[in-house]
């Protein structure tokens, strides 16, 4: 059974999360060390499901579905050191029916560089490690707005108007 090709628009919703270098990523000199953007790439790949919806564990304790890291790749372009604030920018740039990617960017806030990028790639698996569809519940969540954005459209929505059977005073 083949699905749908995801809507280009998917690849420009990205999601971010913030961080603090903490004393231990960081060497003598006060430099993260680099096996630690990896970490970061997690968090952020972790945000982006949570923000739609779902977690890692959801997809694996309820439906036998795993995201197995099949590849990754990081440029470091400057350093981070003790006690920046990042922003972990995490976006979809690949869905398909039995692996997907997520980019990543990871930003200095204080003067907007970007220190890092990177991509990872994933398998979908079940328990065994067998390769298996992505189950359509999760790339329908995937390929959604972000919940938040979804409940923030709703309140808006919904502001100013009054409900059913109360008058204006």
């Amino acid at each position: 059974m083949m699905t749908e090709p995801v809507d280009d628009a998917l690849f420009d919703l990205w999601h971010e999360t913030t961080i603090r270098v903490r004393y231990a990523e960081t060497d003598r000199m006060g430099v993260v060390y680099y096996a630690n953007y990896l970490v970061w790439f997690e968090i952020g790949r972790t945000e982006y499901c949570r923000a739609r919806g779902f977690s890692y564990r959801d997809m694996e304790e309820n439906d036998d579905a795993f995201l197995v890291v099949a590849e990754s790749y990081c440029r470091y372009k400057a350093p981070a050191y003790y006690d920046d604030e990042l922003i972990v920018r995490t976006h979809i740039t690949e869905l398909r029916r039995r692996s997907l990617r997520f980019g990543y960017e990871i930003v200095r806030a204080s003067d907007g560089q970007i220190i890092a990028e990177g991509e990872t790639g994933h398998v979908v698996t079940d328990r065994e490690g067998r390769v298996r569809s992505l189950p359509e519940s999760y790339r329908a969540l995937l390929t959604a707005p972000p919940q938040e954005a979804l409940a923030a459209a709703q309140a808006r929505a919904t502001a100013g108007r009054v409900p059913e059977g109360s008058a204006p005073e």
